[in-house]
């Protein structure tokens, strides 16, 4: 039933982007314009909501279970709703509030005036044959160019690399476990990528349920991270503007979990 039900959210969010799939390249000169600031909230685990340009992005809502116990269920209104897999922690659709449009196949699509991109990465370190295939999103939003690895385990390729050019924001799995990038992994990505800044996600935190979660903490990926500069906020959510982001080197930013 649950799978039935996103095949017809995911179908309708297809069909009301007229001509949704529009090239096989993602292409920032036909981003949106800058409009504003960019705020970036987390709701837990690899769970985020990204406001601006007149546009509310949801990434990766989940069902609490697992490593995700402890978060409250987000359950937050959005325009858009893209996931990375149909797994409980990156793609638990049922119960969002309002009629949001969902994506979660990779292609190029655009919606809103928003180009995004879809990447497929394998889930696990076997191809796929574990978990299947994750989607990693690619768009631009207020001036800002992000891209949200989901729960990627496989290095990047060079062909993604190539498409994905320089992010100016990544959010990157870094607590390992089987079905997503271990610090290790996450550094080599990073270094392939020279993002601007770096969002860690997918790592455990007092959420997680200890007879059931295999990952691990993001001290474990800040040690690796030696040298780089991190910024902590002890709030959920930041505000920023494209002139706020460093041109020539990388910070790592974390965000807080009121729980």
């Amino acid at each position: 039933m649950k799978r039935r039900q996103l095949m017809r959210y995911a179908g309708a969010g297809l069909l009301t982007t007229m001509g949704t799939v529009i090239a096989s390249e993602f292409s920032p000169s036909l981003a949106q314009k800058p409009s504003g600031g960019l705020s970036v909230q987390w709701l837990g685990h690899t769970c985020f909501l990204f406001t601006g340009s007149g546009l509310r992005i949801l990434v990766n809502p989940f069902r609490p279970i697992g490593c995700t116990k402890g978060y409250r269920p987000p359950k937050v209104a959005a325009d858009l709703v893209l996931i990375s897999s149909q797994l409980l922690d990156e793609g638990e659709i049922e119960g969002l509030p309002g009629d949001p449009q969902i994506l979660y196949e990779p292609g190029a699509y655009k919606v809103s005036g928003i180009q995004l991109q879809g990447i497929s990465i394998a889930h696990d370190r076997e191809g796929g044959r574990r978990f299947g295939s994750n989607v990693a999103w690619l768009w631009s939003q207020s001036g800002i160019k992000i891209l949200h690895l989901g729960g990627a385990a496989a290095p990047l390729e060079i062909e993604q690399r190539i498409l994905i050019g320089r992010p100016d924001l990544v959010l990157i799995p870094v607590g390992g476990g089987p079905k997503a990038y271990n610090p290790e992994e996450a550094k080599q990505a990073i270094s392939a990528l020279n993002p601007k800044m770096v969002i860690p996600t997918h790592y455990r935190t007092q959420a997680a349920d200890s007879s059931n979660c295999e990952i691990v903490a993001v001290d474990e990926f800040l040690t690796l991270m030696d040298g780089m500069t991190v910024r902590r906020t002890n709030s959920n959510a930041i505000a920023l503007k494209s002139s706020d982001l460093p041109e020539n080197r990388s910070v790592i930013q974390l965000l807080s979990y009121n729980f």
